[in-house]
């Protein structure tokens, strides 16, 4: 009997109830209101669902994201090796090929003066990276948090590990992939901020057609121009332009089919557990993981802001032929954002359809975000 009792009493006391703290439980509520917003209000579910689960996972079974080197048995955790392939950068820049092989540049290309509004949106990520320093995170740990503001996840991580920030990994990339699912709440409350109801009834022209040339022509041209003034960019721009290559050649459609299809998905599931995975309660209940989030906000903030204004001035520029709005699409959570300008745009006019001239700025945001991130890392040598 006192075996019995003895092997019952150890199974019980290798319960996580008797394991967990506070602060572990408090993380498996938000990751359940996560799964909640995912699942319930749709907020990017693809990304939530699996960051959610993760940070499910860790918080009631820390050792799924143990070193090997710190184990008994040498035996590491599942989820660090998925781990180890966002701080190799492996993971965002397959995203990044699948995201190309998605994208149709076409608006883009036909109305380059997007690249302008891609630009002004990536505002967030300098003043962040300025009020980063002044809370009195290094510049590197700056650097990394600063990115939030594309509202670009996989550009976040990359940086973060090129940057040695590993231990900031969680926070920025939770962060980030927030404020992605966020932006139909965040947004449209700035972009009405800064447009008049006048201005969100404009009307722009229809696009020019984009021939097939021009479009093949684009990634190749982008990769050479971009990557020769930041080479450190490469990862991240050329396998964007080598996804959206596969897609526009027209010849290899099964390399579209899968980069577009069944790799981007397994990639998105290795990255999403490995993200919520880093959300210990340990790693992430702290002071810096909260002015990490209120930076992100900020960023987020200014680079809605940023891309509204920079449209408010082609508007005069232009005489009323540009509607600010699809300025706030700068920020690269594609299609997202382009669809939050269209909305905003529908409740000023039923009639009024942005959703392709808001592409434009909103893939140029993408290319835009990976800049300023290369860009860092040149700063720094890395």
């Amino acid at each position: 009997m006192s075996y019995v009792g003895e092997t019952l009493s150890n199974l019980i006391h290798q319960s996580a109830f008797f394991n967990l703290t506070w602060g572990n439980y408090l993380m498996i509520v938000v990751a359940c209101v996560f799964l909640y917003l995912a699942i319930r209000k749709d907020y990017e579910p693809l990304l939530l669902v699996p960051i959610a689960f993760g940070m499910l996972l860790v918080n009631i079974y820390p050792e799924i994201i143990a070193d090997p080197s710190k184990t008994s048995n040498g035996v590491g955790g599942l989820f660090y090796f998925f781990y180890k392939m966002d701080e190799w950068s492996l993971l965002p820049s397959l995203i990044f090929m699948g995201v190309g092989a998605m994208t149709d540049f076409g608006p883009l290309i036909a109305n380059p003066v997007s690249f302008l509004m891609g630009a002004a949106a990536q505002l967030g990520i300098y003043v962040a990276y300025f009020f980063a320093m002044f809370l009195g995170f290094n510049g590197r740990a700056a650097a990394a948090i600063s990115i939030i503001g594309g509202a670009d996840g996989p550009t976040s991580i990359f940086l973060a590990g090129k940057l040695g920030q590993t231990s900031l990994l969680g926070p920025i990339a939770v962060a980030a992939y927030s404020y992605m699912s966020l932006v139909p709440i965040i947004q449209p409350p700035i972009m009405k901020l800064f447009t008049t109801e006048a201005d969100r009834k404009i009307k722009m022209e229809q696009l020019r057609p984009v021939s097939k040339l021009e479009k093949i022509l684009f990634p190749i041209i982008i990769t050479i121009v971009v990557c020769m003034i930041l080479p450190t960019t490469a990862p991240l721009v050329g396998m964007l332009m080598l996804g959206n290559l596969f897609r526009e050649s027209g010849v290899v459609h099964q390399l579209t089919e899968t980069a577009s299809n069944a790799l981007m998905y397994i990639v998105v599931i290795l990255l999403g557990t490995s993200v919520g995975a880093t959300t210990s309660a340990e790693a992430f209940l702290n002071v810096a993981t909260l002015k990490i989030v209120v930076l992100g906000l900020v960023a987020f903030a200014f680079g809605t802001a940023g891309g509204c204004w920079l449209g408010q001035l082609l508007k005069v520029i232009t005489k009323g032929k540009i509607n600010p709005l699809i300025g706030s699409a700068g920020v690269s959570a594609v299609p997202m954002a382009a669809r939050v300008s269209q909305k905003v745009g529908a409740e000023a006019d039923p009639t009024n359809f942005l959703l392709m001239h808001a592409m434009g700025p909103n893939v140029a945001g993408v290319i835009g975000t990976a800049v300023a991130a290369g860009t860092f890392m040149a700063i720094f040598g890395v």
